[in-house]
């Protein structure tokens, strides 16, 4: 079994392999490189490695598991009051993200629709899912909020819920709801 430490954000919680003994290291890529010590470490996603802090403002727990110690709706905060960027289903549910995590998202989501993860983000896209998404190009000055459609098409419940996002606006949505306002 694994140990994972467990952090918080404002979308969701994240993991990192925590290690604290020795015996851990060595089955990593890591073996050799870290000493005792260094201990306890965590391992992030991204091939680095850091010394844990308990202390840390935004760690929750060590959770020892087989497989993801998080579900879908406790890394994408499901239905989040304060959603600012992420997916939307076609039934209006939402999953947050930070600006930089769709694509991780995506493939849970994927994965847990039984979709081709490949490519999940054309995967969802295909299967009338929005993504909501931070509109800063560089060259604007502010940043915002962009609603894509690979479809170009959008549900009643999407617009409803988008409405109640304060998107319903954005000149995207006002677009898809005039193309699909015939289908309701």
């Amino acid at each position: 079994m694994a140990k994972y430490a467990i952090y918080r954000s404002e979308t969701g919680y994240y993991y990192y392999e925590y290690h604290d003994t020795m015996e851990t290291i060595e089955k990593t890529k890591f073996n050799g490189i870290i000493t005792e010590d260094n201990l306890p470490v965590v391992i992030g996603g991204t091939g680095g490695f850091f010394h844990f802090n308990k202390d840390d403002f935004m760690f929750e727990k060590i959770v020892e598991c087989d497989g993801c110690p998080l579900t879908l709706e406790e890394m994408y905060f499901k239905n989040q009051k304060e959603f600012k960027l992420g997916w939307m289903s076609p039934d209006g549910d939402t999953y947050s993200c930070d600006y930089t995590s769709h694509t991780k998202a995506a493939v849970m989501i994927a994965q847990e629709l039984g979709l081709d993860t490949k490519l999940p983000e054309r995967a969802l896209g295909k299967k009338g899912w929005l993504k909501i998404i931070d509109s800063w190009d560089g060259v604007q000055r502010e940043h915002g909020q962009f609603v894509y459609s690979l479809t170009g098409k959008i549900t009643k419940r999407q617009a409803d819920k988008l409405f109640d996002l304060g998107l319903y606006n954005n000149d995207e949505v006002k677009k898809l709801i005039a193309d699909c306002e015939d289908r309701w």
